[in-house]
């Protein structure tokens, strides 16, 4: 069991180090490699993605109640079907026009979910977060000195505002001096935000990019010498 083991592993590290050569034979410039192990990638992905939709998706919840459930969950698992049966439909030309009701319900269904992700996920929180900086009794709690935790907030309220006056359109021409440079101090706010974002992804990839090179020196090193 112990030598499987072992296999599997060096088989996972021999793997990793070659798909890694060729993700970085990228630098050289697009060639066959770099496509194939981009293609590799994305076929095990869509295979993980369908694969994890069938077990834990289509058949629990559809396939499952349809055959094995009782009366009424079938009679629930039919209209799924239907619809799925439906959208299908939209594969061939001429049973396209079927499909479409089916897409329009998934399209209201996904807008519904994204608005009320936007405003229970993030408009709400972050309501409540810039409220909750002028908390006396949570700033006294961190330890601050409440002028110091006031300050913050205040900058923070500032920083809010600023960035909401950006997104006011102003119908009549020219838009007045004062909502200009609350504007322009919203451009500001929110060109310094993207630019901490940016750099968040920017050192998550360094730190990938450091994690393949570490694996890669790994790698050679227990190739020229197994034992250590």
């Amino acid at each position: 069991m112990t030598d499987l083991a072992n296999l599997s592993s060096i088989i996972g590290m021999f793997v990793g180090f070659v798909f890694t050569l060729l993700i970085f034979s990228y630098l050289l410039g697009d060639n066959a490699l770099f496509r194939f192990a981009t293609h590799v990638f994305i076929g095990v992905s869509a295979g993980y993605i369908a694969s994890m939709a069938f077990f834990n998706v289509i058949w629990p919840r559809l396939l499952s109640p349809a055959l094995f459930g009782l009366p009424e969950e079938r009679l629930l698992a039919a209209v799924p079907l239907l619809l799925s049966g439906l959208l299908l439909a939209k594969v061939t030309s001429r049973l396209n026009k079927l499909g479409s009701p089916v897409m329009a319900f998934l399209a209201g269904v996904g807008a519904a979910v994204v608005v009320g992700g936007a405003v229970t996920g993030t408009l709400f929180p972050q309501t409540a977060a810039t409220i909750n900086l002028f908390d006396m009794q949570a700033i006294q709690t961190s330890g601050r000195s409440i002028s110091a935790g006031l300050f913050n907030g205040a900058i923070m309220l500032a920083g809010v505002l600023v960035s909401l006056a950006y997104f006011h359109f102003h119908t009549r021409a020219p838009k007045p001096a004062w909502l200009q440079a609350i504007s322009w101090a919203g451009q500001a706010m929110i060109a310094i935000a993207l630019g901490a974002v940016f750099a968040g992804v920017y050192m998550a990839a360094l730190a990938a990019l450091v994690e393949r090179l570490g694996a890669l020196v790994e790698f050679i090193r227990w190739f020229i010498n197994p034992a250590t």
